[in-house]
């Protein structure tokens, strides 16, 4: 599908998603110091509401909290249910990364909380959701330390978290990385590090790219047309991205433009297949599409799904029908994966 052409920031939206929309984005800007240095996080919170894991099944999801690293406050949930096996495939493991401009959110927020339980129970698959380190108080590259050390958590034998389901047939655990926004960017970086790693048990098979937060100097047609779209505004990305980079970078950084002038070249590495989703009223969307054009380009298996309708964020609303198309698209994407490396 093609991008919408209009110059309104946002689709019409119901009031409830609007009046969210409108109190996340009052709580970022208010509560974030101007010249990206500092996050209020105590006030912030009151904004983005936490959710305790589940220990008694939800509609037949399961989660847990598990440690990785205390001096670093570095731990995943986990979700897992009893769904049976598709095709006699194995049951996935999706490591997501949330979004949230690598300053903002956590993998217990409700909204990612409501969004792995879902994704749990349409794919289906156990979903490791990290909870990494944010900006500015910690800069890159402490968010793809922390998504990478979780890879190498669970690829360790000693680490039994996960149900006999995960690895029928063989002793591989076959992996996807995932993420939105943010999440996606971290999904990309992580994906590109434990391509070039020998894992004991851990086989990765695609990146699933939600919204991808990619970015660059140059300003793009849909950062322009889209410059006070709904939650990630070309002032707010702006923002983010000060607040993650070392001092003194721009954003032709290679982990913001990832296919720019100071690209790292992955032709010759094991990239796996990559699924993108784009909204037609998100800012960021040619810098996802210069993301896709750039796999290609590389020689890499990609898959784009437009929808044009929705916006920056749109997944996390379950009343909306691109939500469940999202999950469906995924879900194939999934299965199409699992049936190749079991061929």
């Amino acid at each position: 599908m093609s991008s919408s052409s209009t110059t309104k920031p946002s689709p019409k939206l119901p009031l409830k998603i609007r009046l969210m929309i409108a109190a996340h984005s009052f709580s970022v800007d208010a509560f974030s110091r101007s010249d990206s240095t500092a996050v209020n996080r105590p006030l912030i919170k009151l904004f983005d509401p936490r959710a305790s894991p589940s220990r008694k099944p939800d509609n037949g999801v399961v989660s847990s909290d598990i440690m990785v690293d205390n001096a670093r406050n570095l731990w995943f949930r986990q979700y897992t249910n009893n769904g049976s096996q598709v095709g006699g495939l194995p049951i996935p493991v999706i490591v997501y990364f949330h979004g949230g401009g690598f300053a903002y959110m956590a993998a217990n927020s409700i909204a990612y909380d409501d969004l792995c339980k879902r994704l749990v129970r349409e794919i289906p698959a156990v979903v490791v959701s990290v909870n990494y380190r944010l900006s500015p108080e910690h800069r890159y590259p402490s968010q793809y330390e922390d998504g990478f050390d979780v890879l190498k958590f669970i690829d360790n034998p000693d680490f039994k978290g996960f149900p006999p389901s995960v690895n029928t047939n063989s002793n591989r655990i076959q992996l996807f990385v995932a993420g939105d926004s943010a999440g996606g960017n971290l999904a990309h970086h992580v994906a590109l590090k434990a391509c070039q790693y020998q894992f004991s048990r851990l086989n990765l098979l695609g990146v699933i790219a939600l919204q991808p937060f990619f970015g660059g100097e140059e300003r793009t047609e849909s950062e322009i047309r889209l410059v006070e779209a709904p939650l990630i505004s070309v002032k707010r990305t702006d923002w983010m991205w000060k607040a993650f980079l070392p001092q003194d970078s721009n954003r032709d950084h290679q982990v913001v433009n990832v296919f720019g002038p100071n690209a790292v070249d992955i032709s010759d590495l094991p990239f796996p297949p990559t699924l993108v989703f784009i909204s037609g009223f998100d800012p960021l969307q040619d810098w996802q599409r210069k993301y896709v054009e750039g796999l290609n380009k590389s020689g890499k298996q990609v898959h784009k799904i437009e929808y044009p309708n929705t916006f920056h964020g749109f997944y996390a609303f379950p009343e909306l029908s691109e939500s469940s198309l999202l999950l469906a698209d995924i879900k194939s994407f999934v299965q199409n994966q699992l049936q190749l490396a079991n061929k």
